[in-house]
């Protein structure tokens, strides 16, 4: 129960949404073991001409990067010892900005949309060990991004810290332990609340927000605490990831007992990156565990999928999962473990006193988030990661937002990749967050 599937969340970590060169080239069959897993310990290079040229303009879209200005403060600050001065400055939210094609760059006027894996629309996927790459592996008119961009949104692309296009910092090398100490917590605390502000700034307009698997409990536990939520207009969330207790993998069920005992680094490494030889082989004695069948990968971290394009498949696999802190993932293994929303563990008592001012991490309150703001949550009855009885007890926290606030679609045979590259995903959901936003 508790320690069902964490690799599942691992590996889909998708912070929002990047875009690649060749979207719809089919590169053969999506099935076999570990896919791009390859030990090499190479990380990919993002592209040099960045996201825009990478998968927008080739679309004929406008689109803006920014990449310098957007700097997060470092997390796990001890309040103790805290000099008032942000410590770090993680360059961790690369964004990009893409448009209408008939409209020109930051044109006045239009809804800004901000996605993480968001009208202004941000989009987020946090679903760990992803980039946004995966809300534009599919063609333009099944691309959510996309599709909000015809419909006359301004749509941002947010990448979360780790991952390719993020991999900067004002002093510390993604080689350093201390680039790679954090959690999902600082996520909350201040990428996305970075982000927001970002694009509030930008374009003078509040923000929709877009949020897949682990950025939908990001941005829950963000909205939770009042994080820059008055500047965000709704939220829609796909697949919601907040209390994990009944996951179905095996395969994450094997991974989240690996990273259940307390650990804080894996193999001596700060980092978990997938592509290392470390950190496949260890993967690789988790898919040889008794039970545990890799040989579909997709299928084992996220359910039984029923409407993805083979061709589509291929290329997530061939772009994720990418790098992300091994702290985040035992992080993510004391959410499965502990059944509740709380913040990092530091595994005894004296340590969490000396961080938060009491002897157990405090949890996020999801009552707290303000009863009036618009949320649309969309779930499927396949789903291992985000299972329908892990949703309900997230609905239940969600009891007392006003009825008419609150928008909820479930789809039986949906699993968790078909929200963001099913074939059918525009006619099921993406009309149904249309006509959300437009409302809101």
């Amino acid at each position: 129960m508790a320690s069902h599937s964490l690799l599942g969340l691992g590996v889909l970590s998708l912070w929002a949404l990047v875009l690649t060169i060749q979207p719809y080239q089919a590169l053969g069959s999506s099935r076999g073991s570990l896919g791009l897993i390859t030990g090499s310990g190479a990380v990919d290079a993002a592209p040099p001409s960045g996201l825009c040229a990478a998968a927008v303009l080739v679309h004929g879209y406008k689109c803006q990067e920014f990449n310098k200005e957007c700097l997060v403060q470092m997390g796990n600050v001890n309040p103790r010892h805290e000099t008032g001065e942000a410590d770090g400055g993680y360059k961790s939210i690369t964004i990009s900005s893409l448009n209408p094609k008939e409209w020109g760059l930051a044109p006045h006027g239009l809804v800004p949309i901000m996605y993480s894996h968001v009208s202004h629309v941000i989009l987020e996927s946090a679903t760990l060990n992803q980039d946004g790459m995966t809300w534009l592996l599919t063609s333009p008119d099944q691309s959510l991004a996309l599709i909000l961009a015809d419909a006359g949104y301004d749509v941002w692309i947010a990448n979360t810290r780790g991952t390719r296009f993020s991999r900067r910092h004002v002093r510390l090398d993604p080689s350093n332990p201390a680039f790679w100490n954090w959690t999902w917590d600082d996520l909350v605390s201040h990428d996305l609340p970075a982000a927001i502000d970002f694009v509030f700034k930008q374009t003078g307009q509040k923000t929709h927000y877009v949020g897949h698997s682990m950025g939908t409990l990001i941005a829950l536990a963000s909205f939770s605490e009042g994080k820059e939520i008055d500047k965000v207009r709704s939220a829609a969330l796909l697949s919601p990831i907040a209390y994990l207790s009944h996951m179905t993998t095996a395969l994450g069920d094997v991974a989240a007992r690996a990273f259940a005992g307390e650990i804080t680094t894996l193999f001596g490494l700060a980092e978990f990156n997938p592509r290392g030889a470390p950190v496949a082989s260890f993967l690789k004695a988790l898919c040889a565990y008794p039970g545990v069948d890799c040989f579909d990968l997709l299928s084992a971290l996220t359910g039984n999928n029923c409407c993805l394009n083979a061709s589509t498949v291929e290329l997530f696999l061939k772009n994720e999962p990418q790098s992300t802190a091994t702290k985040n993932m035992v992080h993510l293994a004391q959410t499965v473990r502990d059944g509740k929303l709380a913040k990092y563990d530091y595994g005894s008592a004296d340590f969490n006193v000396e961080h938060y001012g009491e002897a157990k991490p405090p949890v996020y309150n999801l009552a707290n988030i303000p009863h009036n703001f618009p949320l649309f949550l969309s779930y499927g009855g396949r789903d291992a990661l985000s299972d329908p009885r892990d949703v309900a007890t997230l609905l239940d926290s969600l009891k007392l937002h006003d009825i008419d606030k609150l928008s909820v679609q479930y789809i039986k045979d949906y699993a968790h990749a078909d929200f963001i590259m099913g074939v059918s995903a525009k006619d099921l959901v993406y009309n149904q967050i249309l006509t959300f936003f437009r409302r809101n």
